[in-house]
């Protein structure tokens, strides 16, 4: 039945990361919104790739196991791309809590069931969980390893400790970082990896909600100051997922990727340390 690739959010990375690796394999593009699936599956179609489509909610465990069901039905699973999830910007704390934190924990623990031996994954999480200070052992350890369906419940996720949006993906994106460290000890068990990669500001339709928002003067400055000086692309992210998906990157597992053209160095270390 052939080898089969799962995308989860079919949007501008999600789409740069399967041209890289979908290549002889059917890929699996699910997404909310059935016509951005079949947007995406189109364009991928026409350059020459077997595609179908699938719409799937993170937010619901039930919804991403009838998913991993439609994917197995079409050969084994191979490859994992989770790149669904809302901003800052465009949710409430609650929201991105659920799709961001909780999906993608789900994600994780439902695909890390059925996973081919020497398949693997990318999970995009942001440069947002590198600016968070550090949370505690405990913290990290209960972020990494709470069974998702009690991931919610947790001290340091209720309302009085996550007020704001930004604090929200902040956490949620630490939070996937430290879940895929822990599922690769799962994932390794059936001879597969998992990794995440945690972009800057790349350019898609996202991030220039983003720059539209109320958070776009932060955005910009981020951009100015930066190292590299510019914002990231769609393709610079699928050149790191490929060589972290495929047999270049054989000895990743459990890692996080940041790349972000130096923004997180100059917050930590530059121009963009906020004031003491």
């Amino acid at each position: 039945m052939g080898k089969v690739v799962v995308v989860i959010g079919p949007g501008s990375i999600g789409q740069a990361i399967a041209r890289r690796v979908g290549a002889g394999k059917k890929v699996l593009l699910a997404d909310l919104r059935e016509e951005n699936a079949l947007a995406a599956a189109k364009t991928l179609r026409d350059a020459g790739f077997e595609v179908s489509t699938a719409v799937v909610d993170v937010s619901s465990r039930q919804s991403i196991h009838e998913l991993v069901e439609q994917a197995q039905a079409l050969g084994d699973i191979s490859g994992l791309i989770h790149a669904a999830g809302v901003s800052p910007t465009q949710a409430s704390p609650e929201t991105i809590l659920k799709v961001d934190l909780y999906g993608t924990a789900v994600v994780l623990e439902e695909f890390g069931n059925v996973i081919a031996r020497g398949g693997s994954g990318v999970v995009i999480a942001s440069q947002s969980g590198h600016r968070l200070p550090a949370l505690t052992d405990e913290q990290n350890k209960a972020l990494a390893l709470t069974p998702a369906d009690e991931l919610l419940t947790l001290p340091v996720l209720q309302p009085d400790q996550v007020s704001d949006p930004l604090r929200a993906y902040q956490l949620s994106k630490r939070a996937n970082s430290l879940r895929v460290m822990a599922e690769a000890v799962r994932w390794g068990k059936r001879g597969a990896r998992i990794n995440t990669i945690s972009p800057g500001i790349i350019i898609t339709p996202l991030a220039r909600d983003e720059l539209a928002g109320p958070r776009g003067p932060g955005y910009r400055r981020m951009i100015d100051l930066c190292a590299v000086g510019r914002a990231g692309t769609p393709d610079e992210v699928g050149n790191v997922a490929a060589l972290l998906m495929g047999p270049d990157g054989a000895f990743i597992t459990g890692s996080d990727f940041l790349m972000d053209g130096g923004v997180t160095a100059a917050y930590w270390f530059g121009e963009l340390a906020p004031a003491t």
